[in-house]
């Protein structure tokens, strides 16, 4: 797993990652796999602006992808704990993609292109991965969504 290094009155101290960024992390490394096993080729993970983030940058046959990841996760943990998240059969992970957060990753993909001397004549889209992850049976279903316009 990852971990995540803060830093405080110029001491390095060590933050453990939330249950919401553990699933996210292994939707994103599911999501890696399966895109490999496609034939796609992973050129860059989780780059980072102040406006935004890209999860995964893929390419194939010439042409970039860049692909937002959604993660969902059930496991007798949450039940156990009391926690019961019951969604109806209408719930879509990527409906948590807001006009907002679609706005920022336009921003972010042109920072990419811009930043990576990317030219023009390029050819790119952006595709969503819906993750569901079922952590006691270590099994996820993956969805995807593509071309979705910005």
């Amino acid at each position: 797993m990852f971990k995540t290094h803060s830093f405080m009155y110029n001491k390095k101290f060590i933050k453990e990652p939330t249950e919401k960024q553990k699933v996210g992390q292994i939707g994103e490394d599911c999501a890696c796999k399966y895109l490999q096993k496609l034939g796609y080729i992973v050129t860059d993970r989780n780059y980072l602006k102040k406006w935004g983030e890209i999860d995964i940058v893929v390419t194939k046959h010439k042409k970039i992808h860049f692909v937002e990841v959604k993660s969902i996760s059930r496991s007798l943990e949450s039940v156990n704990k009391k926690v019961i998240h019951e969604t109806s059969d209408q719930y879509r992970v990527e409906d948590n993609l807001h006009p907002w957060k679609l706005k920022r990753l336009g921003r972010t993909i042109q920072s990419y292109l811009l930043e990576k001397d990317i030219s023009d004549k390029v050819e790119w889209q952006f595709d969503v991965m819906t993750i569901h992850i079922d952590m006691d049976k270590r099994l996820s279903r993956v969805f995807v969504l593509e071309d979705i316009i910005l």
